[in-house]
């Protein structure tokens, strides 16, 4: 996780960077194709170009940012995890555990909804 070691070491909370680092590693080798990189001062993952998900720390909780498609493709999801969300992202408490099938939903609906786009972002 070389990509994300700064960002990592700039959380200055163990317990924060520990479950931060948890779930970039477990991204990262879950789906091996993407490409782990800082952009905005965020840890994200691209595929050929374009943005699959990305994620931010904050005091209270870990955001995850699949863009507003990914958010709507899983919004019953969401509801059932019982996390804070806006339209486009999700707020995972720290002390909240991490429902990994749903980042799974989330990073496999935009790695195929995605498949054919040339941009970072969806248009």
């Amino acid at each position: 996780m070389e990509a994300f070691a700064t960002y990592l070491e700039g959380i200055h909370n163990p317990q924060h960077r520990a479950r931060t680092e948890e779930v970039l590693t477990w991204v990262a080798k879950k789906y091996p194709i993407l490409e782990p990189k800082i952009a905005w001062n965020q840890p994200m993952f691209t595929d050929h170009g374009t943005y699959i998900i990305g994620f931010s720390v904050s005091k209270h909780h870990l955001a995850v940012a699949p863009e507003k498609a990914g958010m709507n493709h899983v919004a019953d999801a969401i509801a059932q995890a019982g996390y804070e969300h806006t339209k486009e992202l999700v707020r995972i408490k720290w002390e909240d555990p991490i429902e990994f099938s749903l980042l799974e939903k989330m990073i496999e609906f935009n790695i195929w909804d995605k498949a054919d786009c040339k941009t970072l972002w969806r248009k």
